[in-house]
């Protein structure tokens, strides 16, 4: 019989480690997916810091580097300097990216730093036991605000899709979901994109993704999935907000 699918050369034949019903293990796959359409495994370098995406090594067969919690842009910033021909990417959560290392990501944005990144946004501190992160939902209870996000007392979640696609040099930038298949699908596309405006050398390169963490957030599977559907997309639209073709105009 034809085979209908194959697992990708991307991934390393282990076990996951994550939580039942959690969302990153299918970001590693259509990412690693990708590289492997593009032939591309042999070339990629990797950069993951501190969060559930620290074990990332373990399961993506390219090149990878541990820094230190919010410095993966500065590491790979270094990276393009040194590897000028490489796939370089940055794997980093929301506790992570969109807090500490807020200032990281915002400057090499900026720059135009000719790397992607891949921004998992599961609204909640995963690894280190379920706080409040800057992407918490309004009246969503973390173990930090166990009664729910007040606006009035910590402002905001903070939307980082739209802050980057307003620096000029952020030249692709685009929010999917891991919730359906349908959005995993578009997922994919996005990262293709995003690979390819790296490997064009047009500048930085941006892809959120609404995942789910079923343990820090007191649910199942089915039930999380639902969340990001009923709850996530509606504050974090899902959609294009840059692309080459809009910065060249």
């Amino acid at each position: 019989m034809k085979p209908v699918f194959t697992i990708t050369e991307g991934m390393l034949p282990v076990s996951t480690s994550y939580c039942p019903g959690c969302t990153h293990g299918v970001a590693h796959r259509i990412i690693m997916e990708v590289l492997d359409e593009m032939g591309k495994l042999g070339d990629a370098i990797g950069v993951a810091p501190i969060g559930c995406s620290i074990v990332a090594h373990k399961f993506m067969n390219v090149d990878m580097l541990e820094t230190a919690h919010g410095r993966a842009p500065a590491v790979a910033s270094g990276i393009r300097r040194a590897q000028p021909d490489k796939v370089i990417f940055t794997y980093q959560g929301d506790g992570d990216l969109a807090s500490i290392g807020m200032g990281e990501i915002i400057h090499a944005a900026n720059r135009g730093e000719t790397f992607t990144t891949f921004f998992i946004n599961n609204a909640i501190y995963g690894m280190t036991g379920g706080q409040m992160a800057p992407t918490t939902l309004v009246g969503q209870k973390s173990t930090t605000c166990v009664e729910g996000r007040d606006p009035m007392k910590v402002g905001m979640p903070v939307k980082m899709c739209e802050l980057i696609a307003n620096l000029p040099r952020a030249v692709f930038v685009e929010r999917v979901a891991l919730n359906t298949p349908a959005h995993i699908r578009q997922a994919k596309k996005a990262v293709r994109r995003a690979l390819e405006v790296q490997e064009q050398r047009l500048g930085f390169s941006f892809v959120e993704f609404l995942s789910s963490c079923p343990t820090n957030w007191g649910l199942n599977g089915p039930e999380a999935a639902k969340f990001v559907e009923e709850q996530m997309i509606p504050y974090y639209p899902l959609g294009n907000l840059r692309t080459p073709e809009e910065v060249a105009k």
